[in-house]
């Protein structure tokens, strides 16, 4: 017997990201969960990407998600849609190697 898994509960929708750092993003996901379009904001206006999801439900309403960009830039958020917040972990090479950034955001549902 084959089992469906659920749709993650942001599947179909659009957030507004609001990063700690100042950084924001248009985030829409595709109807099955898999993909996600991101649109820079403010001053990474112009700058977007089509991306391909790993999901992970790890709690009600809370889900691990992450990609790789072309750039090399990988993303990992864990995002609770309870109380429309993200803990995102970057890396991207800087100077001197490997950096990687953790940091906190809020989600506004736009869609």
């Amino acid at each position: 017997m084959t089992e469906t898994a659920a749709l993650p509960g942001f599947a179909g929708r659009t957030y507004l990201f609001q990063v700690d750092n100042g950084a924001a993003f248009r985030n829409a996901y595709s109807a099955d969960g898999k993909r996600l379009r991101w649109e820079g904001l403010g001053e990474s206006a112009g700058q977007w990407e089509d991306v391909s999801l790993h999901v992970a439900q790890v709690g009600p309403q809370v889900y691990f998600v992450s990609w790789t960009e072309q750039s090399g830039i990988t993303v990992s958020h864990v995002m609770d849609l309870g109380t429309l917040t993200v803990r995102v972990f970057w890396t991207y090479e800087g100077e001197g190697g490997r950096v990687g950034e953790l940091h906190t955001g809020t989600l506004e549902q736009v869609v």
